[in-house]
């Protein structure tokens, strides 16, 4: 190759989707970019491909028909309270939240049309809180579904790139891993690495190591959105922070493999600053996949508020640790226990109205963004398929008839058993007695009655509460939940500009190292982790687009 073919004013590292809008950005503004990644064309689009393309929107249309109040005011509220900002390191994640909430709440619904993305018309309540108006939670339905899930928000990314090849903007660089940021004279100039052998494997599977070449590139600016650390087990627990307990010793991965959180260690050698590495944001609701595509390959369980959420030996997790209201809380709790596992007991009721499951594959009918579809699978009769095949074939799941099959089908799961039967008689028989009324001390159920006076959640998502051993709402259903890896809420620390901040020294008056950008979950989705110490849901792939559009841009403007 010439030296021509290996020099652009702009390298990316990472082909997901903040590379791909940070790309997209340069492009529009006429920049030649290089895009490389170490994995093949099949993947471009990275880890958003999978995702169910949640989107974090504040005062929507779409709120507004379902005659939902919202505001910046309240959803900063919230994120502050989210968040929980108290480190010298958050002046930036801070400003970057801001900025970002004010998004959500202005451009961000119009620019999503502009770039043919389109959200179903039901918003959804995720991550309903800790039960306090200024603590950790949405106060209000916040989570938009694209219409399409993941793959409709990578797509038109990937066409407007693959548009911008065919004009010679952008060099398509697959298979090419960075191991080496280059610098001359303090600043970063370019990268080099390995040239990876071929492969032809389907996306998301695990794909060789084996080097068949050396590469070298060179530019006025390289943006880093090479993705987080899920995959790379032993950093996880490397970065596991003691608020959450003990790091687990089994974790089933919410991420294919190559999210391995390289780029961080490679950035930080080249002088860039890290904050927040013992941020992340993990499900406690992870199941095994029947049909795996990677290594561990877990998918999360998207709760409904109605299951009986127990730990390893049966015990009733205390409030708020509901399901679908304070992710992080209840792994805390969890991890504290002295065990790494936790069970749903809940009645085929349940599981047919409040089970979704996260990924794009498995939501076949709101990705194929038919209508006839979507209403054909949600209101037939019984558990959505996807669904049902785990209850069919997942490991983790257990159905019985009666409560003494279902207690020996749970401790069968188990290399000991856990679960006293009488026990657990006790705690559901108690539970059950107060749906008798509207009123109940039960918080548990106040919630759930909460959660149907939201007319969206009434239809479609909440069952009316029962009682889980009553024979006519069963049978009984339990499902052993996994710790699931899934995001990195710290990472590279940037500015407003997403110039990656020099290590060390004053972090709200650090230095961008010159020529050296980030987005995207390697920058903790902005400033090195916007989300503070916890996530309000359907903020990942924003963050990746906001950080995204941000880097490009202000790259843009520097090479100029």
């Amino acid at each position: 190759m010439s030296a021509t073919e290996n020099t652009a004013d702009v390298i990316v590292v990472g082909g997901g989707l903040s590379g791909l809008v940070a790309a997209c950005e340069l492009t529009d503004a006429g920049r030649r970019v290089l895009l490389v990644d170490q994995e093949a064309e099949q993947s471009l689009g990275g880890q958003a491909f999978w995702s169910l393309g949640g989107l974090f929107l504040v005062d929507s249309p779409e709120q507004r028909r379902m005659r939902i109040k919202d505001s910046f005011e309240l959803a900063w509220q919230d994120w502050q309270g989210t968040a929980g900002f108290d480190r010298d390191e958050d002046h930036w994640p801070r400003k970057w939240a801001e900025a970002y909430v004010r998004w959500a709440a202005g451009e961000k619904h119009s620019w999503l049309v502009e770039q043919g993305i389109k959200v179903m018309p039901q918003v959804g309540w995720a991550e309903r809180g800790d039960g306090t108006a200024e603590g950790h939670g949405n106060s209000v339905p916040r989570f938009h579904l694209t219409w399409g899930v993941g793959p409709a928000v990578v797509r038109p990314f990937v066409a407007k790139i693959q548009a911008a090849a065919a004009r010679g903007l952008v060099d398509l660089r697959f298979r090419h891993r960075v191991d080496e940021l280059v610098t001359s004279d303090g600043a970063v100039t370019g990268v080099r690495g390995a040239i990876l052998e071929p492969t032809s494997l389907e996306r998301g599977k695990p794909t060789s190591r084996v080097e068949v070449g050396a590469f070298e590139l060179s530019a006025q600016a390289v943006i880093v959105t090479s993705g987080g650390i899920g995959a790379n087990l032993d950093l996880v627990r490397e970065s596991w922070p003691q608020r959450l307990g003990t790091a687990p010793r089994h974790m089933v991965q919410g991420v294919p493999d190559y999210v391995d959180g390289r780029m961080i260690a490679i950035t930080e050698a080249a002088g860039g600053g890290v904050v927040n590495r013992d941020r992340m944001w993990h499900y406690v609701e992870g199941i095994h996949n029947w049909d795996p595509i990677w290594t561990d390959h877990g998918i999360r369980i998207i709760p409904g508020p109605s299951s009986l959420w127990l730990d390893a030996t049966g015990k009733r997790l205390p409030p708020p640790n509901f399901p679908g209201f304070d992710t992080l809380g209840t792994l805390g709790h969890i991890m504290r226990s002295g065990h790494e596992h936790s069970w749903f007991v809940l009645t085929r009721k349940i599981v047919e109205k409040e089970f979704a499951l996260s990924g794009s594959e498995q939501n076949p009918d709101v990705a194929s963004q038919s209508i006839r579809e979507v209403v054909k699978s949600r209101l037939a009769k019984g558990a959505p398929g996807p669904v049902q095949a785990f209850v069919d074939r997942g490991v983790d799941f257990v159905t019985a008839t009666d409560l003494d099959a279902l207690v020996r089908g749970m401790n069968a799961k188990t290399e000991t058993p856990l679960i006293d039967r009488a026990a657990l008689e006790r705690t559901i028989v108690a539970r059950d007695r107060e749906v008798a009324n509207t009123y109940t001390k039960d918080l548990q159920i106040a919630a759930i009655r909460n959660a149907r006076t939201y007319l969206a959640d009434k239809i479609t998502r909440v069952v009316a509460p029962h009682e889980l051993l009553d024979p006519a709402n069963g049978p009984l259903i339990a499902v052993k939940l996994n710790i699931l890896t899934r995001k990195t809420l710290g990472g590279l620390h940037t500015d407003l500009d997403s110039r990656v901040l020099a290590a060390g020294g004053d972090p709200a008056g650090a230095q961008p190292v010159p020529g050296l950008y980030a987005a995207g979950e390697v920058a903790g989705f902005g400033g090195g982790g916007l989300h503070g110490y916890r996530a309000l849901e359907g903020t990942f792939l924003g963050g990746c687009l906001f950080s995204g559009r941000a880097a490009g841009r202000a790259a843009a403007r520097a090479v100029a």
